[in-house]
């Protein structure tokens, strides 16, 4: 009955695309729109604090009106298809075949209370049903409300940053040996990794990977990727 129910609310009020608002598919993204972001080369993009960081595709059209609707405009449904493209992009990398903690990077108290979500923890719970990683989001948490990053230049993002993140020492007995899986969306001056993976180390946790939905067009040219 519940099923029946579900199925005419959907022919009733269509599900729209996010991106092109096409009703065609009943989906919050539809087919084209999502075949429309491209994968990024399998190789690791950068190198911060030793730690290899990946990203799946560039900051840019579709895939940054959907982080931006998942993030700042309650829409969840979202997450599920950032997982989905995250995973598909991840088992073609050798290192897939370990077994990984996911880790999303944490927010502040402040804007869980104003968005009532961690954006990247939806995304790593849909990632971990594909994959089977677990997820402790109890080893790093953010103390520190810091500016919005796209405002700010690289030294700026590093400053503002600073003494954002405090490891819950107690939890970090059993995860030392463990492989770990830094979780965020954008890449952009890799201020955020740097400044968790410092943490990490500090206490004594050193398997460490970091993977982004995305990098910034700025990163690729930093990099001189084109």
């Amino acid at each position: 009955m519940l099923k029946f129910l579900s199925q005419l609310l959907d022919l009733i009020y269509k599900k729209r695309c996010y991106c092109c608002k096409s009703t065609k598919e009943n989906s919050y993204l539809c087919s084209k729109c999502y075949k429309s972001i491209k994968q990024f080369s399998y190789n690791s993009l950068e190198v911060i604090n030793g730690v290899k960081v990946y990203s799946a595709t560039v900051y840019k059209n579709n895939v940054q009106k959907i982080i931006r609707g998942l993030k700042y405009h309650k829409q969840r449904e979202l997450s599920v298809y950032l997982a989905k493209f995250m995973y598909e992009y991840w088992k073609n990398l050798e290192i897939s075949k370990q077994q990984f903690i996911i880790v999303p990077v944490p927010i502040s108290a402040k804007r869980m209370k104003e968005r009532h979500y961690n954006h990247m923890s939806l995304v790593a719970k849909e990632f971990a049903k594909l994959t089977g990683y677990e997820i402790n989001e109890n080893l790093i948490i953010r103390v520190k409300d810091t500016k919005p990053q796209y405002k700010l230049n690289k030294t700026e993002r590093a400053k503002n940053l600073k003494g954002a993140f405090e490891a819950v020492k107690e939890n970090f007995e059993t995860i030392t040996e463990k492989n770990i899986l830094i979780f965020d969306d954008i890449l952009t001056t890799g201020s955020t990794i740097a400044e968790i993976t410092k943490i990490f180390q500090k206490n004594g946790t050193h398997k460490l990977t970091a993977f982004t939905t995305s990098c910034s067009e700025y990163n690729l040219h930093a990099n001189n990727i084109f």
